[in-house]
């Protein structure tokens, strides 16, 4: 163990209480830590495991300051926080990933101009401020595109594909944004992502290659191993691998992809923190996306990330929930190669995320068929 090493009954930080945080929580309440969450609502997914909960806005200092005083170490779970209250803390206690991590991740002009400016595959872009900055990107991008807020996008937020036959003036109008990202609309043949985890000795390891089917813009399926071909999962991973270095992460990266239909991968977006599509982990892989997390910021050597069974990770949305009644889990707690993931949440609602199932099965082709199969039955039970 080194002097950096920070070791088991120590206490983490948590900035952020979702599920991503109560997942983590759990790993590390499992390797013997503590575990301090801050999140600005009270009964949090993650402080439901937490040791301590802090309950305050993120502009609170001094509920800040007693935060960073009561930990070892810190990291977050969701990437929405600005980047001055992760400098903040880091005056007190190390915090993983750093600051100028996080500013890039959580906008997407800064992401695509990291990406572009060193030299990776993205789908072409402009940004946009204005009504004539507009005319001027619909010109330069050709056939269809999408027109998306600069900050605070996910699961399909803030972004609408743009009619051209409408007056650009009226497109802008409507978008309501001070700034925005016009992108090509890129027809591809799946969507895929990588967790790739570093440490600070620039150690690296990545999972295996998640193919992820979205559904109203929001991940439905992941299914593992993707069904691609070897060479473009271990291109994918090495682009991963190669964005944490340039990045300088410790912690946990996810990389998302779109495959053209010519085999060509474009590099999506970046979440600096556990994903969704690596949810899996828990339960089809040797280490978890968040016990490696745990591993990178406390400076240990990483686990191994082998796959221990062909998976299909399914999200339950709040679309499945009758106000606060949960929908009968019966189907798939009757599935002996199934697990069931709720993230302690009390209120259902449209598109919200309130837990996951796993299928694993000998092959992927069962395990896909279990999924759907327990997808109808779930929502015909409604």
């Amino acid at each position: 163990m080194s002097p950096s090493t920070i070791p088991p009954g120590s206490t983490i930080g948590l900035l952020g209480g979702g599920q991503l945080g109560r997942m983590f929580s759990l790993a590390a309440r499992k390797m013997g830590y503590r575990v301090h969450t801050f999140e600005p609502q009270p009964d949090s997914p993650a402080g439901q495991i937490a040791d301590r909960e802090f309950i305050a806005p993120y502009s609170d200092l001094a509920m800040l300051d007693a935060f960073a005083q009561s930990v070892d170490v810190v990291t977050f779970e969701f990437e929405n926080i600005p980047a001055a209250v992760i400098d903040h803390i880091a005056s007190h206690r190390p915090v993983h990933p750093r600051s100028h991590i996080l500013h890039i991740c959580q906008n997407r002009e800064r992401e695509k101009n990291f990406l572009q400016s060193h030299g990776y595959p993205v789908v072409p872009f402009r940004i946009v401020t204005s009504a004539a900055e507009l005319t001027s990107a619909l010109a330069a991008i050709p056939g269809e595109v999408v027109l998306k807020t600069a900050d605070f996008g996910y699961d399909g937020k803030g972004q609408t594909k743009v009619n051209r036959a409408l007056p650009t003036a009226d497109i802008w109008q409507q978008f309501d944004a001070p700034k925005a990202v016009l992108e090509q609309w890129i027809v591809h043949t799946c969507e895929l992502s990588v967790i790739v985890a570093r440490n600070a000795l620039g150690h690296t390891t990545t999972f295996p290659v998640s193919e992820n089917q979205h559904r109203h813009h929001i991940l439905d399926l992941s299914i593992v191993p993707a069904r691609v071909p070897l060479s473009i999962q271990e291109n994918a991973a090495a682009l991963a691998i190669r964005i944490a270095h340039e990045l300088g992460l410790i912690g946990l990266l996810a990389v998302e992809f779109f495959l053209t239909d010519s085999g060509t991968l474009l590099v999506n977006e970046l979440a600096p923190r556990p994903h969704n599509s690596g949810h899996y982990t828990f339960d089809a892989c040797v280490t978890s996306q968040f016990e490696q997390q745990l591993r990178a910021v406390c400076g240990w050597p990483f686990g191994s990330n082998r796959l221990t069974s062909p998976v299909v990770m399914v999200n339950l949305l709040g679309d499945l929930w009758n106000e606060c009644i949960p929908p009968d889990f019966l189907p798939i707690l009757s599935e002996p190669d199934t697990k069931l993931h709720l993230y302690g949440k009390s209120e259902g609602r449209p598109g919200r995320k309130m837990g996951h199932f796993t299928v694993l099965k000998p092959t992927l082709e069962e395990a896909l068929a279990t999924a759907r199969h327990l997808q109808n039955q779930l929502l015909t039970s409604r």
